[in-house]
């Protein structure tokens, strides 16, 4: 133990250096060993002399050795690809539409009639969505790409808004609920 210690010391390399330097041996001996998951068919036969002579090659007069079965797990040779479903199929997101401003029920005093709409699309909507205001159950200006609307001389009384999402074909795909609304403003007689 010592002699080994000593020829360590003398040497230029360190113990850890030749620990890595076995690892790595070992690592590229573990490689480069074939692998076989099947037991290979194994033969005896007597040479010349008269000894045991085993070998994987077949020979004539040679006998096959019975080994015990190697705890080796088949797998199926034939996989049945009928049950894989490879058809693409879209992923229908279901999109909401909720109008935030102005609330259900809500009174704007405004004398010129003017009233901002403000609206929301969940989850938020892809480009080339558009956006229809719906006023009094009737189209306000073509549909937009996004949920502000600026209404002007609104009459008084009362309306109900809503808001379609429409896809980039034109096709709604998701409604808000009505939303009434008063309009109050100032007569002159």
């Amino acid at each position: 133990m010592c002699l080994c210690l000593a020829i360590l010391e003398q040497s230029r390399y360190t113990v850890a250096t030749m620990i890595r330097l076995f690892l790595l041996a070992f690592l590229a001996l573990s490689i480069a060993a074939p692998v076989n998951s099947s037991p290979a068919e194994t033969y005896v036969w007597r040479n010349n002399k008269g000894e045991l002579v085993f070998s994987d090659t077949p020979r004539l007069g040679a006998k096959t050795v019975k080994t015990k079965a190697s705890n080796v797990i088949h797998s199926p040779t034939k996989i049945d690809t009928q049950v894989l479903n490879i058809k693409i199929e879209e992923i229908v997101q279901g999109y909401q539409v909720i109008v935030n401003h102005p609330k259900n029920n809500a009174t704007i005093r405004d004398n010129t009639g003017s009233i901002y709409i403000s609206g929301s699309i969940q989850p938020t909507f892809k480009a080339g969505f558009t956006v229809q205001l719906i006023l009094d159950d009737k189209p306000y200006l073509p549909p937009q790409p996004h949920t502000m609307f600026s209404l002007k001389n609104v009459h008084r009384g009362e309306h109900q808004i809503k808001m379609q999402l429409l896809n980039e074909k034109g096709k709604v795909i998701a409604l808000s609920k009505s939303v009434t609304f008063y309009m109050h403003r100032a007569s002159v007689n």
